[in-house]
């Protein structure tokens, strides 16, 4: 391996570590999250940073069947993100049509 091979190495490792730190900062919103779209957002965000996490996975292993799961995993996110977003919004319309439904819970 060459010198440019190292520094991917290298580069991938810090990457790896990095992104594992956003998640678990994008977790610690997620727990405590003032209201619903908060912890929906958060759970988005831990989904990107997971298929980024798989891409730098298959750019250190060298094994491309990461990239396959990563797609996978965005496509399963993108519509789990998107039906808990038309939940809200029913939830929303079905208590009168409020636009902030958490609020209707605290009173």
């Amino acid at each position: 391996m060459g010198m440019e091979g190292q520094l991917v190495q290298i580069a991938a490792q810090i990457t790896l570590v990095l992104l594992t730190l956003a998640i678990l900062i994008a977790f610690v919103r997620l727990f405590i999250g003032p209201d619903q779209a908060d912890r929906i957002v958060a759970l988005d965000l831990i989904s990107v940073l997971i298929v980024a996490y798989l891409a730098v996975l298959c750019v250190y292993t060298g094994q491309k069947a990461f990239l396959d799961v990563a797609i996978a995993y965005a496509l399963i996110a993108f519509l789990g993100t998107v039906a808990l977003a038309r939940f809200r919004e029913r939830l929303a319309k079905e208590r009168g049509g409020s636009e902030n439904p958490d609020a209707e819970e605290s009173s």
